[in-house]
């Protein structure tokens, strides 16, 4: 299993954290998705895994008429606390009514899509079998703060620039002020605490006849294929 890298490791322009909000962890329930227990994982790195693989999130809310409301953004996991609480980081432009949502109604749902890929009854050793989807999800119920102040958002950015490109940073720092000033004015930070959080991992680990050939299958197969391999290790390594 891939170990993910420490919760400390924030690179040169987050060694600052900035305060969020905790909550306690329910790991593994079912509220909220659909999750059968053999696709039900509760490891918290694998959670962290998934978020620094896969950073770019849907966040959903509810608008003023009680209808979902949903942005796709990357998020930056910040940090973890004992016990499995996960921090995040991110922002929307400030013309996206959806922080005005937050500003109302704090609490919201984040989540992330792994890889996935179409799943060939042909990994079975016999022939009375379906196919299926498989793919990895994780869906997360977050406590939000909405940072508006510009000296927080300028870190918030930069610890996003050291996730995708660390050599921007130059660059950034080089701008004008008033055009950095403007561009941090046009966006609203965030910053999110998860409640709760459920990881799904449906790689077919429940029928473990078909362990073998679904692994060489992916292998062979594209990128969401061979992403989904890794996966399968993961959660049912080899002689497990």
């Amino acid at each position: 299993m891939e170990i993910p890298y420490s919760a400390t490791e924030r690179g040169p322009f987050c060694a600052r954290p900035i305060a969020c909000g905790g909550g306690e962890i329910a790991r593994g329930t079912i509220r909220g998705m659909y999750i059968p227990p053999p696709f039900r994982v509760t490891d918290p790195t694998l959670a962290q895994a998934l978020i620094r693989e896969q950073p770019l999130a849907s966040l959903v809310t509810t608008d003023d008429a009680g209808l979902p409301f949903v942005s796709h953004l990357p998020l930056r996991l910040d940090r973890t606390e004992e016990g499995g609480t996960l921090h995040l980081l991110g922002h929307l432009a400030r013309a996206n009514p959806q922080w005005q949502h937050l500003q109302a109604r704090p609490r919201a749902v984040v989540t992330f899509l792994g890889p996935q890929a179409y799943m060939s009854p042909k990994v079975y050793p016999d022939l009375q079998r379906v196919p299926t989807w498989n793919y990895v999800a994780l869906h997360a119920t977050v406590q939000t703060t909405l940072v508006h102040a510009g000296d927080d958002k300028d870190r918030l950015l930069k610890c996003l620039i050291a996730d995708h490109e660390p050599a921007y940073a130059d660059q950034w720092r080089a701008l004008a002020e008033s055009y950095t000033t403007a561009m941090l004015a046009g966006i609203v930070g965030l910053e999110m605490a998860t409640t709760e959080w459920q990881l799904k991992v449906k790689v077919n680990q429940h029928r473990p006849e078909a362990r073998v050939a679904l692994r060489d299958a992916c292998l062979a197969g594209n990128e969401q294929e061979r992403a989904l391999a890794a996966w399968i290790d993961r959660v049912q390594p080899p002689g497990s």
